[in-house]
């Protein structure tokens, strides 16, 4: 009786990592429980735009409470299954091993996209912390992770950060440090010298430079001198190159992870054909198949 109930355990256990492991998976797509998972965290993100309207009262907001605290107990559901069923990967065996994924990244938004509010609410509160409720509740973005996970441009998109880290840094520390010129050159061309309150001191010039370099030119400061006017034409020309140059580089670092992908696909592709190949040659040909003693070659002589 033991025994068929572990034996019971052990398949459910590995249909629902089937179901919740997109990797495990050998059709494509999503398993129809991470299908029902992306459209709940759709569906909370509807409840959380609902909750700031201010003309829904009565019925209708307790309606969205109610159906608020069901989306949080599912997340705490899903969250605890995966938990379960996240032993049957090699990489997460045993105690470590879950505990290392209770520490990924996307654990730890399956944990934050339920734990604090559901505590929160869970929990005697006064009136008065409307403004903590609502912090909260911006803890619901971190949910974009959950889709995150079932998405394989969001790797995609990782990689190509991490190829390019460097490049991206070099051209941070350029913009940076052409912000932080630029707001030197006006503020002793605009502050210091005809004594403009908004370029009185480099860090009020630094809002200036960076609506500039990044091309957004909100207009609430400028310059009025004629010199001024010049600096901040070439300051103005070279924030194109500001925003042209991490664009350039992480669409160089895209397009190469997408061609080194599609390099190992083919690689693939290619290693299975072959072995497909071997197989059916192996099958249809049983005088190659050697045996035992003709592999070992003929027996050495005794030694007299």
């Amino acid at each position: 009786m033991v025994a068929q109930q572990v034996a019971v355990q052990a398949g459910l256990r590995y249909k629902l990592y089937l179901e919740m492991e997109p990797h495990a998976r050998s059709k494509p797509g999503l398993s129809s429980t991470n299908t029902f998972i992306v459209a709940l965290v759709l569906f909370s993100f509807l409840l959380f735009a609902l909750e700031t309207e201010p003309t829904i009262t009565g019925s209708a907001r307790q309606w969205i409470v109610i159906l608020n605290y069901a989306v949080l107990v599912a997340f705490a559901v899903e969250y605890i299954v995966r938990l379960w069923v996240v032993g049957l990967d090699g990489r997460h065996g045993g105690m470590m091993g879950r505990l290392r994924y209770a520490l990924s990244i996307y654990a730890l938004a399956d944990l934050a996209a339920f734990l604090p509010e559901l505590l929160w609410l869970s929990l005697p509160h006064t009136g008065d912390d409307e403004r903590m409720l609502m912090f909260l509740r911006v803890l619901r973005l971190v949910r974009l992770l959950k889709i995150a996970r079932f998405s394989p441009a969001f790797d995609i998109l990782g990689a190509a950060f991490k190829r390019a880290s460097s490049q991206l840094l070099t051209a941070l520390a350029l913009a940076m440090a052409l912000v932080f010129v630029s707001a030197v050159t006006l503020y002793f061309i605009e502050g210091v010298g005809q004594g403009r309150q908004q370029f009185a001191s480099i860090p009020r010039a630094i809002w200036w430079a960076v609506a500039t370099l990044t091309t957004v030119g909100y207009g609430d400061v400028y310059p009025v001198t004629v010199w001024g006017k010049v600096a901040a034409a070439l300051i103005a020309f070279a924030g194109i190159g500001v925003v042209a140059l991490p664009t350039g580089i992480f669409a160089s670092a895209f397009s190469a992870e997408l061609r080194h992908r599609e390099r190992l696909r083919h690689q693939h592709d290619e290693a299975q054909e072959i072995a497909r190949d071997v197989v059916e040659e192996i099958e249809s040909s049983p005088d190659i198949v050697v045996t035992r003693r003709e592999a070992k070659g003929p027996e050495e002589p005794p030694l007299l």
